[in-house]
């Protein structure tokens, strides 16, 4: 995010002194995109993704545990696939020599490897929440956010 900002502030200031840094817009969309990915497993851990609570509140004890192994067991396995994919995608980037479109040129693998990286921690979190779903182990953070009623 500091390199975010860093690199906005950049583009900004570089215009305003007449000149541009070429490669800040797409710097800039490479760290965003990072960011967050790699915030992901993070925010699942702490109750803050987006969730269907009024369902599953209308909901009797053994339904409502069904749905929720049934919504981990796809959430883990879709987030499986994105990193399997995401990995693979970086991975093909460096073996082909891939470079983005842009004036700066940039090995397309270096970005790719924080999307890769955020998606496997992610796909890790999920299967982690899963286990402990059917061991009857998970307690779901709940977020302060969606605690509140307004």
């Amino acid at each position: 995010m500091v390199g975010l900002l860093i690199m906005v502030l950049l583009s900004i200031g570089s215009r305003e002194l007449g000149f541009h840094v070429r490669g800040t817009d797409a710097y800039a969309g490479y760290l965003m995109a990072g960011s967050a990915f790699l915030a992901l497993a993070h925010t699942l851990k702490r109750g803050e993704h987006i969730r269907v609570t009024l369902v599953l509140q209308a909901l009797r004890p053994g339904p409502r545990r069904f749905m929720e192994i049934w919504s981990l067991s796809a959430g883990a396995l879709l987030a499986t696939l994105l990193a399997f994919y995401s990995v693979r995608l970086a991975w093909q980037s460096h073996v082909f020599h891939d470079i983005s479109t842009g004036n700066d040129a940039t090995p397309l693998w270096i970005p790719q490897i924080a999307m890769a990286l955020g998606a496997t921690v992610f796909a890790v979190a999920m299967v982690d929440e899963w286990v402990m779903e059917l061991r009857g182990q998970r307690v779901a953070a709940a977020s302060a956010e969606a605690m509140r009623n307004e």
